[in-house]
């Protein structure tokens, strides 16, 4: 795989998505689980969608989805995107349910389609920190 220095910005953790960027380096898909009725969600959220819990366990999510959503940015808001506009920005609905913006790679942009299948991939941004991405199953 062929060194690039990456520019853009690199976002930072806080206590409650440590685990989850944590477990993008290890590249493995982690996510909150409910310990009382299964429901899966995405950090940030304190209470369970389905039964209002706020217990929470980390759990290793399968890495797959469906492409829900998705845009084409072809605005430069910030002078770090100037070399890569255009660029998708995502939604992905994993098959445990949580929908995770990202964005698609290995996949042009012609060719994004709602509904594709798609797998997560780990994309190391720096020395300290994985980005979650997908790209297209198949």
């Amino acid at each position: 795989m062929t060194e690039r220095a990456y520019t853009l910005p690199i976002p930072t953790a806080d206590e409650a998505s440590a685990p989850f960027f944590r477990g993008a380096k290890e590249r493995r898909l982690l996510l909150l689980r409910c310990p009382q009725c299964g429901t899966w969600r995405l950090p940030g959220r304190d209470r369970c969608v389905d039964c209002w819990s706020t217990d929470e366990a980390w759990a290793e999510a399968s890495g797959r989805g469906r492409l829900y959503t998705f845009g084409i940015m072809h605005q430069q808001y910030h002078p770090a995107f100037a070399d890569v506009v255009p660029y998708n920005y995502a939604i992905v609905e994993l098959e445990e349910g949580p929908r995770i913006v990202t964005n698609i790679v290995d996949c042009p942009n012609e060719a994004l389609r709602v509904d594709m299948p798609v797998e997560a991939v780990y994309d190391d941004v720096s020395d300290e920190t994985a980005l979650v991405r997908f790209r297209p199953v198949g």
